[in-house]
């Protein structure tokens, strides 16, 4: 199953694993495939202890990083998009909290910060602190890299890879320098587009050829990595499957929830950042979507918006009296109906593998063998 994009990133499996644990994305890289680490949640402070950490515990293996960079936003300040937040929505998102009994948290704990890594400045320098690691490869995760980043991931001998949800925006992403193009269909977690991953990846392989292609969106097993080759992929890009596995630091409830959903336990909402993304059904979601919802934000005013309200559920959704496990989740795809049970990164990767080896070989025996002499 060695593919050239394995050549090209010196590793064995073409398994490519994002993660916002650097446990796992070690663990996984360790195993054979690539582990991603999704640098939108910290500091650049934060960003260079995990990498630092991920370099130790790697044994040499190839590694990425995954930034955000929107095409808009550049330099915003924090304030004045904190005014622009109106203060209808913040009372309505208080009376959820209060609906479920979710207690504010306590004084003395740091709020939680609203902003992250949505634009330039903040994701140009976790660009700047990844490329001082010796990672293989850099993702942005919305709209096409800057001219300048490419540039400086190719300097320094790091491939530039983007997700995409249709044809069209490959090719811009391609003509702008991006060496690998992840084509995530609309089964996938996180911000999604509305194609379905079996139409999308041929479209986008065959728009970009001779480009490399992963294909991402509800793949989990073997047999879906096998028919992503099929399709033209080079490989696959995955996400949700690693939330439930021994070394991830997905809060229990959470682990809970997911683990008893099915694939139907899904929505595409815009009560996360302000832009589609596929959540795990909750009362949070399903609150937004009600008639008396003031709406979602653009982002990134509505993550500045809940950020604090999604650390007091995850808070205190354990705590006996609230109702705040009702309203907790997080993105996930709807490969969620696979995710059953807690095993380690390393036989997630091993299970896709043999997998994928049945489903390729049990596929030759059942073809009619053709005479070519006749």
């Amino acid at each position: 199953m060695r593919t050239r994009i394995c050549e090209t990133f010196g590793i064995e499996f073409p398994i490519f694993a994002f993660s916002h644990c650097r446990d796992v994305v070690a663990a996984v890289s360790r195993a054979g495939g690539m582990g991603v680490l999704g640098a939108l949640a910290f500091s650049p402070e934060q960003l260079e202890i995990e990498l630092t950490w991920i370099d130790e515990h790697v044994d040499g293996t190839p590694y990425g990083v995954d930034v955000v960079m929107p095409a808009s936003l550049a330099g915003s300040d924090v304030d004045k998009l904190e005014a622009m937040i109106p203060e209808a929505h913040r009372r309505w998102v208080e009376e959820v909290l209060e609906q479920h009994n979710v207690p504010p948290l306590p004084e003395d704990e740091p709020k939680p910060e609203g902003l992250l890594a949505w634009t330039h400045d903040k994701a140009k320098r976790q660009v700047e602190i990844a490329l001082t690691h010796p990672i293989k490869l850099i993702a942005n995760a919305l709209a096409t890299p800057p001219s300048e980043v490419i540039d400086q991931a190719h300097a320094s001998g790091v491939q530039v890879a983007a997700l995409v949800g249709n044809a069209r925006h490959a090719r811009a992403d391609v003509a702008a320098g991006v060496d690998v193009i992840v084509a995530q269909g609309t089964e996938a977690g996180g911000h999604t587009g509305e194609i379905a991953s079996m139409v999308l990846i041929p479209e986008v392989v065959d728009a970009v050829r001779p480009t490399p292609v992963l294909a991402a969106g509800g793949i989990g097993s073997g047999r879906q990595m096998a028919a992503a080759l099929a399709l033209g992929a080079d490989g696959v890009w995955t996400g949700s499957i690693w939330l439930t596995v021994r070394e991830a630091d997905t809060n229990p409830v959470v682990v809970d929830k997911l683990l008893s959903a099915s694939s139907r336990d899904t929505v595409r909402s815009r009560s996360w950042t302000g832009k589609p993304a596929r959540l795990l059904k909750t009362a949070w979601t399903e609150a937004w979507d009600a008639e008396d919802s003031p709406g979602a934000l653009p982002m990134p005013l509505q993550f500045m918006l809940t950020a604090e309200a999604m650390t007091r559920m995850n808070r205190y959704a354990h705590v006996e009296g609230s109702r705040a496990r009702e309203l907790v989740g997080m993105p996930v795809g709807q490969i969620v109906g696979r995710m059953n049970a807690v095993s380690s990164a390393r036989d997630v990767i091993y299970q896709m593998v043999n997998e994928y080896v049945e489903a390729v070989t049990g596929l030759a025996d059942e073809l009619p063998v053709v005479d070519k002499a006749t």
